[in-house]
């Protein structure tokens, strides 16, 4: 029936599975946490552990891998389809506005979503413009990308100095909270680099949950490889967004909760959780932060790409679109480099809905917001309204509306 993945984006995947595959066992990235052993193990048995892994390698991992290769190169990807949309497929555009139900947890339709899209795309735009003439900045969008890119003030020398700035915006955030929030959990977080084993591989910064059952504190991990692309400028909002009051906050709260079920403790509904966080982006102002105007382009920067996405996401799925045009939206509108922008659309291509999670989950919450500030009027506590939305775990965007609304009639009565 032709039910297959696009080929265009798994073009690299038998690569990939060739930067597994390495002749000497301990430089496969399959073998790398044996170079790293802990020193609670000693050294008889890290010999011990680390020659059966070379041996299974050898006999097992490694041949499988490259039979695997050979298989992808030769048969899986040449029978890929040469479309991108899901709506291309049999009862893709059902399937697809079940991606979008399941990742979004709404009923939105993709042409909703698509025209939310280009109106919050619009609307950014014209704040990021303002920002670029109150800094007197001569020549158009692109250009102060550009320039923001490559001006070495806007970058640190050393990668210690990277994650000091890090640790100073969060300890200013972290006295901030009470003026949101009336309870915070007990769980400590801490600021640590990514392992140099996995830097060139991953992401800018990303959060590993703690657990208070474990005594283990949370961790907001900071990417110090390549410090030419680590501006100072995105540095308040992805802090503010991985720890506090962002996923940190959020999940060391959704720990706490007594009387939670285990399984309500470690949900993830991507509307919610990543709709937090970009919600949490846009709490700096109240907490002090962005008075540079270049933090607040960043923020603006970090808010475009998820508005992108709403546009291209229902682009190629339900409209269409081809991944050039996909791509053409995405450069005409962000500051992101090329190689990053086609990685971001191959991502939309073989993920259908996901990447709408977190906008739309935002705008639920602002939505919220805005209705509670004025059905309460002076009886709005915005505390509550955040205690309400964080101290009931993850949740559908749905039954998160209907317990607001519950909370309004209560506040009100």
């Amino acid at each position: 029936r032709g039910i297959v993945p696009p080929k265009v984006p798994l073009r690299t995947v038998a690569d990939q599975v060739t930067g597994q595959i390495q002749e000497g066992a301990l430089t496969s990235p399959m073998l790398s946490k044996f170079n790293f052993f802990p020193g609670t193990i000693s050294v008889a048995e890290q010999t011990r552990l680390t020659e059966a892994a070379k041996t299974v390698y050898t006999g097992e991992v490694k041949p499988a891998m490259d039979r695997l290769h050979v298989f992808l190169r030769d048969e899986y990807v040449p029978k890929c389809r040469a479309t991108v949309g899901r709506s291309a497929l049999p009862n893709g555009s059902e399937w697809y506005d079940y991606m979008i139900n399941h990742y979004t947890t709404t009923s939105l339709s993709p042409d909703a979503i698509h025209k939310i899209g280009l109106s919050e795309v619009k609307r950014i735009r014209n704040e990021m413009e303002a920002i670029k003439a109150k800094v007197g900045f001569e020549g158009d969008l692109h250009k102060f990308f550009d320039f923001l890119r490559t001006d070495p003030q806007f970058y640190y020398e050393t990668a210690d100095g990277l994650l000091a700035g890090y640790r100073d915006i969060c300890k200013k955030a972290d006295p901030e909270l009470m003026k949101l929030f009336r309870k915070l959990p007990r769980q400590p977080y801490g600021v640590v680099p990514i392992p140099a084993y996995i830097e060139k591989s991953v992401t800018t910064a990303y959060y590993q949950p703690g657990s208070n059952e474990a005594g283990r504190a949370g961790y907001f991990f900071a990417n110090t490889y390549d410090l030419k692309s680590r501006p100072k400028w995105e540095m308040e909002a992805l802090a503010l967004h991985e720890a506090v009051p962002g996923h940190h906050l959020q999940l060391a709260i959704a720990d706490e909760i007594e009387g939670l079920p285990e399984f309500r403790k470690y949900g993830r509904y991507t509307g919610y959780v990543e709709g937090w966080g970009l919600y949490s982006e846009s709490l700096g102002e109240e907490m002090g932060f962005y008075t540079d105007p270049y933090s607040k382009f960043g923020q603006l920067t970090y808010e475009m790409w998820r508005a992108i996405r709403l546009v291209v996401d229902t682009g190629i799925h339900a409209k269409g679109w081809s991944r050039q045009q996909a791509i053409d939206f995405f450069k005409a509108n962000a500051g992101k480099t090329e190689h990053d922008i086609v990685v971001e659309i191959d991502r939309y291509i073989v993920w259908p809905g996901q990447a709408l999670a977190y906008k739309l989950g935002e705008i639920k919450i602002k939505e919220l917001r805005a209705k509670a500030s004025k059905t309460l009027g002076a009886r709005f506590d915005i505390r509550g309204f955040h205690d309400e939305i964080l101290w009931n775990g993850a949740l559908p965007l749905s039954i998160l509306e209907k317990r607001i609304h519950n909370w309004i009639d209560e506040q009100g009565n």
